[in-house]
């Protein structure tokens, strides 16, 4: 089965540790054994926090962009809905769930977008868009290859200030570089083989110093701290 999948990662940070813009988004086509991708479109987003539920509009039409390029058997959607499609998903559905009231008003207010997106990839590519969320490995492999891009694209940041720009990676990962290549390794068990990438095409990782540390405030979470080389 072909997957394309979406989600935004990585996050830029205050004094404080806290996340203040989500820097990437990507979508990926992830195939059997879905561990890595197979093709992706990435952007820089730098999109306020509590921005976080339009994202889903954003990250659904990076896949709607990525269909475009490529072919899948079914589109993963990073809301936690029990893998519904998004054509069953509706207002009644909502309200039956066991969701928060300020979690379901967001829903609300982007779902006109999302269901005419879904029909559109539905009436053209003739596959479902599900809401599984965080339990799908597709999705996984967007969170961490938004999360490599937001690196590259936090570095291009960091060169062209003064001063530090601490990036806090996605959950439970770990930063690897090797020559031009930026890879962001799971921590999870049973995932220690999925792994998100981008290409340093320009360099760009030359120009600042990394160093990557535990977030203090946030259990499970990495921080890089980006410096501009003098």
């Amino acid at each position: 089965m072909r997957v394309v999948a979406a989600d935004s990662g990585a996050a830029v940070l205050n004094d404080a540790f806290e996340p203040l813009k989500v820097v990437a988004a990507s979508a990926v086509l992830a195939e059997p054994p879905y561990t890595r991708v197979t093709s992706c479109l990435a952007e820089p987003i730098f999109a306020a926090v509590e921005m976080g539920p339009s994202l889903v509009v954003h990250e659904l039409e990076l896949c709607w962009n990525l269909l475009k390029e490529t072919s899948a058997d079914v589109v993963h959607l990073d809301m936690s809905f029990r893998g519904v499609s998004l054509d069953e998903l509706s207002v009644v559905n909502l309200s039956q769930m066991r969701i928060s009231r300020r979690a379901r008003g967001h829903v609300l207010k982007i779902l006109p977008k999302i269901r005419k997106i879904g029909a559109d990839i539905k009436r053209v590519y003739g596959i479902d868009v599900l809401a599984i969320g965080k339990e799908s490995i597709p999705v996984r492999i967007a969170e961490l290859t938004a999360g490599a891009y937001a690196v590259l694209y936090s570095a291009e940041k960091a060169s062209q200030q003064e001063g530090p720009l601490r990036l806090g990676l996605p959950a439970k990962c770990s930063l690897k570089i090797a020559k031009n290549n930026i890879l962001l390794q799971s921590l999870i068990p049973a995932e220690h083989d999925v792994t998100g990438s981008a290409e340093d095409e320009n360099g760009i990782l030359r120009k600042v110093e990394v160093k990557e540390m535990l977030n203090p405030c946030a259990r499970g979470f990495r921080v890089l701290e980006m410096l501009k080389n003098e």
